[in-house]
């Protein structure tokens, strides 16, 4: 098992301990493949958005070497054009059973980098990974919409689906955020990133009807303030009008309305945006709640049926663990952590309306 001396940095009281943050770590580690893969548990399927979110779980615990191998696993199994499959059967490269190829998916590459750079300060790795994270940047640039957002994915032919999600455009902003960040440290100036990292954010503050209706999930909630475009007086105006909906007391987020579910990843992530607002109380608040949800083992079930008082479904995830285990980092002041999520010093890209 992790050592508990490694994990001292996920202690936040009524949530974890540093043995239970040990426990946590080793069960993602578990989890993750000898080649790095980081499927939701054994046997299910690995997408890259979540391989990326225990990555970084692994990073704010210190296990920077098996971080840095989940990485590595995605450079290698790249497609030509940048992207990935949205699923891959336990994170077998050759058994993908999801041949879409989901932006947001693609995009959050460059987050996970970034992480990782600021977790060890190891340049050589963003050298290495910078190939990788520019062709995946590429790709979903290719999809950015005349309005700004992001086209949900390419099908397996190439045909493109130019519907926009708000939660996937949001993830997309940050991700942007974080490959001009990478630029930055490389010296490689990237002025067409910058213009369409300000005409995302544009278009998730200003302009909710260039994105599908999915109004129902609680991610459309709180996704544009997670991702960096909403904050301030918005930010809070946006959490208020939609919390009696979408809070259970005691137990978590629901995930979907009207649907008697909570789930940890859901709550975990809004636990982040509500300290990422500076809404710090609040946030530990939900992660003391969600630990009903917590296992024998350390990890976390993904969700809970509060009318039937049944877990439901019967998995524990990684990225469920994951989710927990960076919203704790953040509230406990990890460096890199707070930095990605915080977002002050990240690039905000160019205001649309310069290069009209």
């Amino acid at each position: 098992m992790t050592s508990p001396g490694r994990t001292e940095r996920l202690v936040l009281p009524g949530v974890l301990t540093a043995e239970q943050a040990a426990a946590t770590v080793a069960g993602i580690l578990a989890t993750q493949r000898e080649d790095g893969a980081i499927p939701w548990f054994r046997g299910h399927h690995l997408d890259p958005w979540d391989h990326t979110e225990a990555a970084m779980a692994l990073d704010a615990a210190g296990e920077h070497e098996r971080a840095e191998a989940a990485y590595d696993w995605l450079a290698r199994h790249q497609n030509p054009d940048g992207s990935w499959y949205a699923a891959y059967a336990d994170g077998d490269a050759e058994a993908p059973t999801d041949r879409g190829r989901e932006t947001n998916f693609c995009a959050y590459i460059a987050v996970g980098v970034w992480h990782h750079f600021l977790s060890t300060g190891d340049e050589t790795f963003v050298d290495r990974m910078w190939p990788a994270v520019s062709a995946a940047i590429s790709y979903v640039l290719e999809l950015q919409q005349p309005g700004g957002e992001i086209g949900w994915k390419r099908e397996d032919d190439g045909t493109p689906v130019n519907d926009a999600l708000l939660t996937g455009s949001s993830s997309i902003y940050q991700a942007l955020r974080c490959a001009l960040a990478l630029a930055e440290q490389r010296e490689e100036p990237q002025p067409d990133w910058e213009l369409a990292v300000g005409r995302l954010g544009h278009a998730i503050r200003s302009h909710p009807e260039r994105f599908l209706d999915k109004g129902r999930y609680s991610m459309d909630w709180y996704y544009p303030i997670l991702g960096g475009a909403v904050r301030g007086e918005a930010a809070r105006e946006r959490i208020d009008a939609s919390w009696e909906s979408f809070v259970v007391p005691g137990l978590g987020v629901r995930c979907v309305l009207p649907n008697p579910w909570v789930t940890g990843g859901e709550s975990a992530e809004l636990a982040l945006a509500l300290w990422a607002m500076g809404e710090s109380e609040r946030a530990v608040q939900i992660l003391k709640w969600i630990q009903h949800l917590r296992a024998e083992d350390g990890m976390y079930w993904t969700g809970y049926v509060f009318d039937d008082d049944a877990i439901w479904p019967r998995e524990l995830t990684s990225w469920t663990a994951g989710s927990l285990l960076l919203a704790v980092a953040a509230v406990g002041g990890d460096e890199a952590t707070t930095s990605v999520f915080g977002g002050e010093r990240l690039p905000t890209g160019l205001d649309p309306d310069c290069c009209r």
